[in-house]
């Protein structure tokens, strides 16, 4: 028992430093404020099973209020599985006194007897800027929750020391292929809700956009003794193609500023229904940058085309394998620069391999320093023949823009063992000449030519003008003329509707008679009449092309006999049309009247049938 209570103690105390490890304390607070202006600064745990929260030294700030504490709890079920988020925030609100940089240190609490602290948190406080109002609210994207009655007007009394835009490139001078970051920023006094705007096509640049947040986070910031709102609004990274001196053009956006309508009082548009506000379109137009681009120095003939800092490694899978197996050679290329433009490194195997096309493999991603990550090449050969051969190393051939220079990278040398494998050959390239013309064979697709007497078939001659190929011409003429025939009566006889009728109405009146039978077995009277009654007067209408509804027993004697029915037969006939008839109405009627029934109207259509 009390080794049970010790275990159970043990698993307690590792589910908890567990879920200790997965607890984390964030601090968020503003990079940037400006003197004198109040900010909040917050703490949040993702669990609520924490104690003991510890508030850091709020060196240089003035708390005004808190910590103030709220928590969240969240439940969420995903295809079954149920998952559950809690979280703790603490915050402080507090009052920026001195201009400067100043360090908020650790916060911490006490999780599963663990302390758990927060990253510290440096906040610059910029001096009260000239002119002031930095502290208007901003918001950027396209403004789609504008109201139909705000006033548009243009921007015209908005300086361009209220709301411009900068373009700086991280370099101004570089060689050809070298990585270039260029940003535009935007600087605001005034509230602005969206931008439109778009780089032109530059020419002499491979040009890539860096992917930013489309909702726009501005941020405090002194500019040329001012304080703005600003935000990076959008980065290219931009690969120069050619040498010289390349422009990179202005350009403008169109910027929509909201401010308040001094035309209109406030409380009076509120009880009115209208907007006191109104918005204004603004062009701000960027700065033109000029670009120097060095050629590169006399390319060396093996060079790669790569521009940056980069690392070479190989690896060969496997490095011992039967003759006619697959080999495969990686160089793995990890670096920074014009990763999409590097070529595939030349790698010389040896004669008798049998080599394909290389594979490459991406996986690099877009950085302000150009294209950073790796670029694989695979290359798969196949040995032939058994023996040992040496795979040289593989050279990659850079220029390193901070070196100014190429420079060369080499792969590792590898020796590789081929055994004897079904079908190749015992022989090592090395025991052949170059012109290898003691080769006997080559695989199981390339062989020697054979050598010596040659033994001729004699020609059994030509099928064409034979009495076996006249009969199939005769046949199938034979076969077309009683096709022809075979058709032509088909679709006379289908054109003469009233025999074709005539030929189907011992075959229908004989279907319903079927129906009339299994009727007359589960013993229903009113419908096994009917049935009879159908068969029988449809019958005489196939048989003789009369329309039925002007059918009756005189004109029907009448047109048995004019056909050459015997009087016997048209009396059957009649006399089961009659029995019918009368049975139909009769009430009570007997299953051995129904059996007589039927075997008179099967009589009746028989001896019809003899008759023709």
């Amino acid at each position: 028992m009390r080794r049970l209570f010790t275990f159970l103690i043990v698993c307690l105390c590792v589910s908890l430093s567990v879920f200790a490890d997965n607890v984390t304390l964030t601090a968020n607070a503003p990079s940037s404020v400006e003197e004198g202006s109040k900010f909040r600064i917050q703490f949040t745990v993702n669990s609520q099973d924490v104690s003991n929260f510890s508030a850091p030294d709020f060196n240089g700030f003035e708390v005004i209020y808190g910590p103030s504490t709220s928590s969240q709890s969240s439940y969420q079920i995903i295809n079954g599985h149920t998952s559950h988020t809690s979280s703790i925030t603490y915050s402080y609100v507090v009052l920026a006194s001195h201009p400067g940089n100043f360090t908020i240190s650790s916060a911490s609490i006490q999780c599963g007897g663990k302390t758990i602290k927060s990253r510290p948190l440096t906040v610059k406080v910029l001096s009260i800027g000239q002119g002031g109002g930095s502290r208007q609210s901003h918001s950027s994207g396209s403004s789609n929750g504008r109201q139909s009655n705000v006033p548009v007007t243009t921007g015209s009394n908005i300086s361009t020391d209220q709301l411009f835009m900068t373009a700086t490139a991280s370099k101004t001078s570089v060689c050809e292929q070298e990585a270039i970051l260029l940003t535009y920023k935007l600087y605001s006094l005034v509230n602005v809700t969206s931008l439109d705007g778009k780089l032109p096509t530059l020419d002499g640049f491979q040009v890539q956009e860096i992917p930013l947040p489309r909702n726009k986070q501005f941020e405090l910031e002194q500019y040329k003794g001012r304080n703005y709102q600003s935000v990076v609004w959008c980065q290219y990274v931009l690969f120069p193609q050619k040498s010289g001196d390349l422009v990179i053009p202005s350009i403008t956006y169109e910027g929509t500023v909201v401010q308040r309508n001094p035309n209109i009082d406030p409380f009076e548009a509120f009880f009115n229904g209208t907007s006191g506000v109104m918005e204004l379109k603004k062009k701000i137009t960027t700065p033109r940058l000029t670009i120097h681009v060095s050629p590169l120095a006399s390319k060396p003939a093996d060079f790669s085309g790569a521009v940056g800092d980069f690392t070479l490694s190989s690896s060969l899978s496997p490095q011992e394998v039967t003759a006619n197996d697959a080999v495969t050679l990686r160089l793995k290329v990890k670096g920074v620069g014009n990763m999409k433009l590097i070529n595939a490194p030349i790698v010389n195997f040896p004669k008798d391999f049998e080599t394909y096309d290389v594979k490459v493999n991406d996986n690099f991603s877009l950085t302000s320093h150009g294209l950073s990550g790796t670029k694989e090449f695979e290359y798969l050969v196949v040995p032939r023949h058994a023996g040992k051969y040496k795979i040289p190393a593989a050279r990659l051939v850079f220029y390193d823009p901070k070196a100014k220079s190429y420079k060369t990278l080499m792969s590792e040398e590898y020796e590789l063992t081929v055994k004897k494998g079904a079908g190749g050959s015992q022989r090592s390239v090395s025991d052949y000449s170059d012109q290898q013309q003691d080769v006997k064979e080559l695989s199981q697709d390339i062989r020697y030519i054979k050598s010596g007497d040659v033994t001729f078939n004699k020609n059994r001659g030509f099928f064409f003008g034979t009495s076996g190929y006249l009969s199939c011409y005769l046949v199938a003429i034979v076969l077309f003329i009683i096709t022809i025939i075979l058709g032509r009566r088909s679709l006379k006889e289908r054109g003469n509707v009233a025999k074709s009728r005539g030929k189907k109405a011992n075959k229908t009146a004989l279907k319903r008679m079927r129906n009339a039978a299994k009727l007359l077995k589960t013993g229903k009277q009113s419908d096994f009449y009917d049935e009879v009654m159908r068969a029988l007067w449809g019958y005489i209408s196939d048989k003789f092309n009369m329309p039925l509804e002007s059918l009756n027993k005189d004109n029907i004697q009448s047109e048995l006999a004019s056909h050459g029915v015997s009087d016997d037969a048209s009396q059957i006939l009649l006399k089961a049309l009659n029995d019918c008839e009368f049975a139909r109405y009769a009430p009570g009627d007997s299953a051995s009247n129904m059996q007589s029934i039927y075997d008179g109207a099967i009589s009746a259509i028989s001896k019809i049938e003899e008759n023709f």
